[in-house]
């Protein structure tokens, strides 16, 4: 059995939030700073000296291998599944013939964060990434002793004892207890709101003897709803190479134009990122995600999101126009 880290994605959700480009599209592989959600987490493992990812595919299973297959050729992917939505815990534990025993590195396949990884699986130790929050109820939190251990995790709190968010980062020195507790959890039918979850197989964890800590989260960003997306969207692309001016087009940065999209007298930004294929011209674009092979003509548009293939001509202040669709 190899020791190397694997990477275990889970990526089956819809994203019910985000319709409706979710209708045509799972919600990793959503557009956000020029590639999918999926492909910002990709592009890190083989810095991290990751070379093989399980994903837990479900909604829309098919585009998920398709895009990995197409764009991460060097990565040793298996998929995985998830028949039925018995919560992240059970996605996680769909994980165990491939992931036995190695080292294994949980990201969602929803999130996108800044982190030292490096540092993470150079510690030696299984650990949770966590951030400090205003408004520690809203999310599941941890709690730690003196030692910096964890000694209890807890969802969505009325009173809560920490302000240590979980967000969805983690690492097992090995992937052996933590399937054997997920296990216990859907032997024993224990469910916390109908599911199997993956803070309760950590807390089982914890109390059979194991021990984990906390690494810092830097940066921790949403791609929950079309808002947070967009918001997301203007951290990332500052902190990008930004894309030349097009002939005869304005830009004004952070604005990133995939190779292969065609721009003629437009203007751009801030904040706007525009996908491979998509055809922009006479429109003046802000705040805004143009997916793949999206057509805009004539157009003056800020705070929205425009779905691969769509088309949008005419004078609109802000849409959210889903895959294929057609506005004019």
């Amino acid at each position: 059995m190899s020791t190397k880290p694997i990477a275990l994605i889970p990526a089956a959700g819809q994203g019910t939030r985000l319709k409706p480009h979710t209708h045509t599209l799972p919600k990793v592989l959503l557009h956000v700073a020029g590639k999918p959600i999926l492909g910002h987490i990709l592009d890190d493992l083989p810095r991290l000296g990751i070379d093989e990812v399980i994903l837990i595919v479900g909604y829309y299973a098919e585009r998920v291998v398709s895009y990995v297959k197409e764009r991460h050729p060097g990565l040793k992917a298996h998929f995985v599944e998830q028949t039925e939505r018995l919560g992240l815990g059970h996605a996680v534990s769909l994980g165990a013939p491939i992931a036995g025993n190695r080292p294994l590195l949980v990201i969602l396949g929803d999130t996108i964060f800044e982190a030292d990884l490096a540092a993470v699986l150079r510690g030696g130790v299984s650990s949770i990434g966590v951030k400090e929050v205003e408004d520690p109820r809203r999310f599941g939190i941890v709690e730690t002793d003196a030692q910096g251990r964890v000694t209890r995790m807890v969802e969505k709190p009325e009173r809560p004892a920490s302000r240590l968010a979980i967000t969805g980062v983690y690492y097992f020195t090995s992937g052996g207890p933590l399937f054997a507790a997920l296990e216990d959890l859907k032997r024993l039918d224990i469910r916390t709101r109908g599911e199997y979850q993956l803070t309760d197989g950590m807390q089982r964890m914890i109390e059979q003897g194991e021990t984990l800590t906390t690494f810092p989260i830097l940066g921790w960003h949403d791609c929950g709803k079309t808002e947070t997306l967009l918001e997301t969207n203007r951290v990332l692309l500052a902190k990008m190479p930004q894309s030349a001016p097009p002939n005869g087009s304005v830009v004004i940065p952070p604005v990133v134009i995939a190779a292969g999209a065609e721009v003629e007298h437009c203007i751009l930004g801030p904040h706007v990122s525009i996908g491979t294929g998509a055809r922009l011209r006479n429109a003046a674009i802000r705040n805004s995600i143009i997916n793949e092979n999206a057509t805009l003509e004539d157009i003056l548009l800020e705070d929205s999101v425009v779905g691969e293939n769509a088309v949008v001509r005419g004078r609109f202040g802000r849409v959210n126009v889903g895959d294929s669709s057609e506005v004019g």
